[in-house]
């Protein structure tokens, strides 16, 4: 049953690191046309107006903004689903196993937000971004972990996969208490509606799907409307999903909807986001731009604040006896493991665009600076580290399979 399980992790992972390598070749060609003569047709691309329109009810917004509130959304189903089944019965449902990633995400939290916060103390526009560094991109950190090989022990996937996931509870926390504009209280009773239906189906024993998606698109556009985040839908929706069916207890109605989903948001969703978000044109920079606090404060943080926070919490933690070390990680693979947690892209551009996309202060600086300046340094030490550790390692590791 064990061996089943691990053969399962390992493959998802796999899965995940081909989605890293997808991002990484979605973000490149972006900056590529944006800092070409076709950085125009760029512009036109994300900026094509798209609207729905039902009696009164009317979404109008450009593709970017589409793709952040309504696709991300998506990837936000994903994401709940994986926790609920995670902490049903997966590796977080055991105390044991989720109280060191716990740990270490909380200080990669933490300590990222403080040191943005040090470099834009004075600025009150800035402090809009200070949750910008406080995030992990599972996906670009698998796909570094795959350019390592085999070699790579499965307890340390399943650590960075197990802190990700507290990290996104993180992110989905200050989403929906920081990032939140004016609400409309008649939006905000449909959404209310809609979540009660939704319970009442889980309740009644109803394991149709499309019943509930039909629901959860309503609750989407209501909590569009509301002024709270539309992706929050997403993972509020996928807490409603039965995880057996009543009727027939072979059926997973949230397994089959995170597998049929999976795919969608790993090879287009996400690079899809990063392809429209991480077009940075670096032409019409000065020095100015490069150096100002915002982008140098997301630097820092991802790159030097990630690993302070997550090793150092995981350090004190196990020092404590709060938590222990998982076997075949020694403190210096947790250590390149730490650094690794500073690529924070995807999310780190989405709580990005949440954070100034309704000021005027981002036309001066450009907060996409210091979270590729901040990932790519962390990317690239993080995978200097664990190479050597794991050159160092190799031997036993081959002995002991």
């Amino acid at each position: 049953m064990r061996k089943k399980r691990i053969t399962s992790l390992e493959k998802f992972l796999k899965q995940e690191s081909f989605a890293g390598i997808l991002l990484v070749g979605a973000s490149i060609l972006a900056i590529i046309l944006a800092n070409t003569p076709a950085n125009e047709l760029y512009s036109l691309l994300i900026d094509i107006p798209l609207a729905i329109q039902i009696g009164t009810f009317k979404i109008a917004k450009p593709l970017l903004l589409w793709v952040n509130d309504g696709l991300m959304a998506i990837f936000f189903v994903v994401v709940g689903l994986e926790l609920k089944r995670e902490f049903l019965e997966g590796e977080l449902s055991n105390v044991k196993t989720i109280v060191l990633p716990a740990l270490g995400a909380i200080g990669g939290m933490v300590i990222p937000a403080a040191i943005y916060i040090s470099f834009n103390l004075n600025d009150s526009s800035a402090l809009q971004g200070w949750a910008i560094p406080a995030a992990t991109d599972i996906a670009f950190v698998l796909g570094v972990l795959s350019l390592l090989g085999s070699n790579v022990p499965t307890s340390l996937k399943a650590f960075l996969t197990s802190l990700a996931i507290f990290d996104d509870i993180g992110a989905i926390l200050i989403i929906a208490f920081f990032y939140t504009s004016k609400l409309s209280y008649l939006a905000m009773f449909v959404a209310f509606c809609c979540i009660v239906i939704l319970f009442s189906l889980n309740r009644s024993g109803i394991s149709e799907t499309s019943i509930y998606v039909v629901v959860g698109v309503i609750m989407w556009g209501a909590i569009l409307k509301s002024g709270v985040h539309a992706t929050l839908a997403g993972v509020i929706f996928a807490m409603f999903i039965p995880m057996k069916s009543s009727k027939d207890p072979r059926l997973f109605p949230l397994k089959a909807m995170e597998y049929d989903l999976h795919a969608a948001v790993a090879y287009f969703i996400l690079p899809f986001f990063a392809f429209c978000n991480a077009g940075i044109d670096f032409r019409s920079m000065g020095i100015e731009q490069l150096f100002h606090n915002v982008p140098l404060g997301i630097a820092f943080g991802l790159f030097i604040g990630k690993q302070t926070g997550i090793f150092g919490a995981c350090w004190l933690g196990v020092k404590l006896k709060f938590a222990e070390l998982p076997d075949g990680i020694s403190w210096s693979m947790l250590y390149g493991a730490s650094v690794l947690g500073g690529i924070g892209f995807t999310m780190s551009l989405f709580v990005g665009s949440l954070a100034f996309e309704e000021t005027s202060v981002n036309l001066f600086y450009d907060e996409r600076l210091g979270i590729l300046l901040g990932s790519i340094t962390s990317g690239i030490l993080g995978y200097y580290i664990l190479s050597k550790q794991l050159m160092k390692t190799r031997k036993p590791i081959e002995g002991n399979t």
